[in-house]
């Protein structure tokens, strides 16, 4: 369901990106080409700053937004989730929030008020929070990082990790169009 905030800002979606109808996405939400956006998912730009203003959520191309995701913002605040990223089951993204090209965000994973950068993966069960997450960081499941973590005891990307996260993509990706072209049939 696409739906207004209550300032007027309507979703803009591209025509190659496939919504499945239980999910909900409202207000000032910008979808690029060939993202998935899964079943009971969530995407709510509506929250205004003090000034009325609400910066977009917007999800990159080629990414996927799967089944019960939240994605919000506090006050206004931008979300961007870069293109070709992945955002597994039942995830909460909250901003401000960046989370860069070819990530991973595993199950049930928070990620609130911090930038995660490209090629990272975020294993199922973690929380992020306040901190920059450098490119290409492995979080192992169940692990919590805040402002204060020692990076230097967190892994770097395995490429075994990162061809699970491009082979997740790339499914996904697929699923979109062939959702599309389900609902063109129909």
């Amino acid at each position: 369901m696409l739906r207004p905030n209550p300032r007027g800002d309507f979703p803009v979606v591209s025509e190659s990106a496939f919504v499945d109808p239980t999910a909900i996405l409202c207000g000032h939400v910008i979808v690029e080409d060939d993202v998935f956006i899964g079943p009971y998912a969530v995407i709510r730009a509506d929250e205004a700053d003090e000034n009325g203003h609400v910066e977009p959520i917007r999800i990159g191309s080629g990414s996927n937004i799967q089944d019960g995701v939240v994605i919000h913002s506090k006050d206004g605040a931008a979300v961007t989730i870069g293109s070709r990223t992945s955002i597994a089951h039942r995830s909460i993204i909250h901003g401000p929030c960046t989370v860069g090209d070819e990530v991973f965000i595993g199950f049930n994973s928070v990620i609130f008020n911090c930038t995660v950068e490209r090629g990272c993966v975020v294993r199922h069960n973690s929380v992020v929070e306040d901190c920059v997450l450098p490119a290409e960081f492995y979080i192992p499941s169940t692990t919590t990082i805040h402002s204060n973590t020692d990076l230097l005891t967190i892994p770097q990307v395995t490429q075994d990790a990162t061809a699970f996260s491009e082979s997740v993509a790339e499914m996904n990706v697929s699923l979109a169009r062939s959702y599309r072209r389900i609902a063109n049939e129909l």
